[in-house]
């Protein structure tokens, strides 16, 4: 094999490599990255997870990137570990594909139907139809579909360069002495690991190997190691996403090591037990592109279906090789966005968006202990509201630099949409927590001042708390469903917060003047109000833009005027039914 073979072989690899990632990503781009965006939105079901792993691995070819979003989303906290289970064995699945792409250049010899499938007839095809596309086509599905011909043909051609490379292979006592001591399974797995770990692709691996079996050199026991050995050393790219994540996200590159570590174990163990006991008579046999994209596709079909009653094990093996971090309140652990989902702008959108619902928890929790916090002068909780109000800073600086990020990606109108609502909606979140921690501050004040509040007042403001917490509550789970039913809901509500800030301003004009209140308690009363009447107009902001969005409104106030003016009959049932379940303590 000369010099000119080796670079040959070497830019052959190149143009299959690029020609597999450019296919991926046009394949994903043309489902709008809409199977990517039920990810975490998975059941518990290990089996769902199983389907939904291949579906994905087959259509972005690659289980690497699979397993790297799969990271991403757990670090992020959008997915947990077990339905990540699930998916990292689908993608061991999924991965099989390309192997099944490959084999079809040995539809040559078939009959005149199939010839006309052969990839050497379709590549060139494929090649100029998709360049045309791709070149003139400016935006949409068309060119998108000319991306993927683009890199199918482009995978091919690398193919056919790979195998044309190694053609004098066939004459090398080398190769031959390589792979006689490929035999040894030991040192097939090993070779298969260690190709794979570098250009960190078992499809790219197993294509060289479908390349190389042109040669009529490759057997059955040279093959099966070098294809167990792609399996494990497709983990290293888990494993190297995982660098610098949370325990959950590297307990899922564990996951992966286990389960393709343990599977070639059993698999070599009973291949060889099998052969020694009773023989393989086709184990010499030279295989071909098929046999070897057909062994692969078996192997961890089979492996998966053994796992899958085993998940709960799987996890537990992987909780046990990283354990977790002690957290004193689970509110305040770190939320991470993450930049591996750049790749898949529809699930970076989600990150953001759990981001959002993240401060939109943290927001809840000190609006519905401020008052509490107010009357028990717990410092401890006042430290701990302090604390989800510096998250609550961290996180609206760190989702608006992520999502200023996603805007740079290449998205579609939708996408570019969901940024900028998302965005709005850290701002309205984030006024939200100043407006709770507002109230929490006031405790300060209210110790230093010997600030006392009468019975009936201290009723006023539960009575408060309580509709805006439920409010706060409401307009998280919108956001969290997109539920536009629920989001009718906030309005009504909205308007009950008004008219009680309303009333109970009236009534502490009448304490003030019969004396029965001090002007210390009166100061503080009234910045409780305007903080949570506050609060509530800006979940009313959320579920609004919400319903403007999906229902084309012009803007937000247009909606609400047309409400407010009896566009909407269920409004006023909604706002009776919130008047009579939030009523205030009877007057003297």
């Amino acid at each position: 094999m000369t010099f000119a073979n080796v670079i040959a072989l070497a830019s052959g690899l190149a143009m299959f490599l690029y020609g597999m990632t450019i296919m991926g990503s046009g394949l994903e781009a043309l489902a709008g990255g809409k199977l990517e965006s039920i990810l975490q939105k998975l059941t518990s079901s290990v089996p769902r997870g199983v389907i939904l792993g291949t579906a994905i691995t087959a259509i972005i070819q690659s289980s690497s990137a699979t397993t790297v979003i799969v990271v991403g989303l757990v670090n992020s906290g959008i997915m947990t570990l077990s339905q990540a289970s699930g998916v990292i064995m689908g993608a061991n699945i999924g991965t099989t594909a390309t192997g099944q792409i490959i084999r079809l250049a040995e539809l040559a010899n078939a009959g005149v139907v199939f010839k006309m499938l052969n990839p050497e007839t379709l590549a060139p095809i494929a090649l100029t139809i998709g360049a045309c596309l791709f070149v003139f086509i400016k935006m949409g599905k068309r060119k998108h579909f000319g991306q993927i011909l683009l890199g199918f043909g482009i995978l091919f051609t690398g193919l056919f360069t790979m195998e044309n490379a190694v053609v004098p292979l066939r004459e090398s006592q080398a190769f031959v002495h390589m792979f006689t001591s490929f035999r040894n399974p030991v040192l097939g797995v090993l070779a298969g690991m260690i190709v794979t770990s570098i250009i960190q692709s078992s499809s790219a691996s197993l294509g060289i190997l479908q390349a190389l079996s042109t040669t009529s050199m490759v057997t059955w026991s040279s093959a099966i190691p070098i294809v167990l050995g792609t399996n494990i050393g497709t983990t290293i790219t888990a494993l190297l996403a995982s660098i610098g994540t949370s325990p959950s996200a590297k307990r899922v590159a564990y996951t992966h090591v286990y389960f393709n570590v343990i599977g070639t174990v059993i698999w070599l163990a009973g291949i060889y037990t099998v052969k020694a006991v009773v023989g393989l008579p086709f184990f010499n046999d030279i295989v071909g592109m098929g046999d070897i994209a057909n062994f692969h596709t078996v192997f961890n079909i089979i492996t998966t279906l053994l796992f899958i009653p085993f998940a709960k094990q799987l996890i537990n093996l992987s909780s046990w090789s990283v354990p977790k971090k002690k957290e004193g309140h689970p509110e305040l652990s770190p939320l991470i966005l993450d930049t591996r989902l750049y790749t898949t702008p529809s699930l970076a959108i989600a990150q953001a968006k759990s981001s959002v619902l993240k401060m939109g928890e943290l927001a809840l929790l000190n609006t519905e202990n401020a008052i509490p916090c107010l009357f028990s002068l717990d410092e401890k909780e006042v430290g701990i509201a302090e604390q989800r109000e510096d998250m609550m800073d961290k996180l609206d600086v760190m989702t608006q630099n992520y999502l200023v990020g996603i805007t740079r990606l290449l998205l579609n109108d939708e996408e570019g949409k969901e940024v900028a609502t998302m965005l709005s909606f850290v701002i309205e979140y984030e006024r939200m927590g100043d407006y709770a921690i507002n109230v929490v501050e006031r405790v300060g004040e209210v110790r230093d001042k010997n600030v006392r509040f009468s019975d009936r007042a201290r009723g006023e403001l539960y009575v408060l708390r309580n509709i805006v917490r439920d409010i706060l509550r409401l307009t998280n789970e919108v956001l969290a469903k997109n539920d536009m039913a629920l989001a009718e809901r906030v309005e009504p509500l909205e308007e009950n917060v008004d008219e009680i800030c309303e009333e109970l301003r009236g009534r502490h004009i009448t304490r003030l003047k019969n004396g029965d209140c001090s002007i210390e308690a009166g100061i503080i009363y009234l910045e409780i109000l305007t903080n949570y009447e506050r609060i509530s107009d800006h979940c009313s902001n959320v579920a609004a833009h919400l319903i403007e969005n999906r229902r084309k409104y012009p803007d937000r106030h247009t909606y609400l005027r047309h409400l407010h003016e009896g566009g909407e009959s269920s409004y006023n049932t909604l706002y009776e039914s919130y008047k009579n379940e939030y009523k205030l303590p009877e007057t003297d």
